[in-house]
């Protein structure tokens, strides 16, 4: 019975010790990026390059956003983001409810239609997006940007699954007592989805904040540039600074990192009670 015990015991020591190495390889570069960003200017380029800086310095910062003014693409991304974010929330929940709940004609031949979208590259439908853009007066403005992000069908997706598993019964007893569709949506199927909505809000914010291609195509002033744009301008006139660069990388990943720390409980929550349902 105790080598029993002692073999289990060896067990776990072996599955926690090999979770634990792949969690450093992991984190280890993250951890290096943040490093490298209090580092004097250079030192990140000698061989071979060292893991903590000599002199712990927050210059790379001051600079970021006293000199290359940094914080507005910052103040852009987070505007432009949680603009997208809401709306996509709003439209992508609405579709879903629908596909899942609501009966009319064609509803699984348009879902269909939608799904086969998913195997579309997105690089395809950017030139025709940006020549409607430009119908729609929206090139060189935030609006461009946003709207193309409002709807996803990976999101709409996401939420029809969710919405499959709440009961008729509980909607149709609702449309018996008088709610319009409106109300039995907001009131009802609205805090049900709550933790696919966390999830779906993670995965929103993390592809607007990241986003750099459809940004850089539709935004033509370097004032209206959002941050991975503005990080990628920066790159060209310091090409060398891998401090300065690190440093920017780094307050890239915070806002994320955040969100998800912040979220975390419910958005495994929603992958769990997915999976069960699955």
């Amino acid at each position: 019975m105790s080598r029993e015990i002692g073999q289990s015991r060896w067990n776990a020591w072996l599955v926690n010790g090999g979770l634990l190495l792949l969690a450093l390889i992991a984190v280890g570069p993250l951890l290096w990026m943040a490093s490298v960003s209090f580092m004097p200017t250079g030192e990140a380029s000698t061989f071979p390059p060292p893991l903590l800086p000599s002199k712990w310095t927050t210059a790379n910062y001051h600079e970021l956003f006293e000199r290359t003014g940094m914080a507005s693409h910052f103040a852009n991304s987070l505007g432009v983001s949680l603009a997208i974010t809401l709306g996509s929330l709003l439209v992508n929940t609405l579709a879903g409810y629908a596909f899942a709940k609501l009966r009319f004609v064609g509803r699984e031949r348009i879902f269909q239609v939608l799904l086969a979208a998913l195997v579309i590259p997105a690089q395809v439908a950017m030139l025709p997006l940006f020549l409607l853009m430009k119908q729609l007066h929206l090139v060189n403005s935030y609006g461009g940007v946003i709207l193309p992000a409002l709807a996803s069908v990976f999101g709409i997706f996401l939420v029809r699954q969710y919405a499959r598993g709440i009961p008729d019964e509980l909607l149709e007893a609702a449309r018996i007592d008088g709610a319009s569709e409106m109300r039995i949506f907001f009131q009802i199927v609205l805090p049900m989805l709550k933790p696919v909505l966390v999830t779906l809000t993670i995965f929103t914010f993390m592809g607007a904040w990241n986003d750099f291609m459809w940004p850089l195509i539709v935004l033509t002033d370097q004032e209206h540039y959002t941050l991975p744009v503005a990080l990628a301008s920066l790159s060209r006139e310091h090409i060398m600074d891998v401090e300065l660069m690190m440093a920017g990388a780094v307050i890239t990943v915070i806002p994320v990192l955040l969100l998800f720390l912040a979220l975390q409980r419910y958005y495994i929550q929603g992958l769990l009670l997915g999976s069960v349902k699955g």
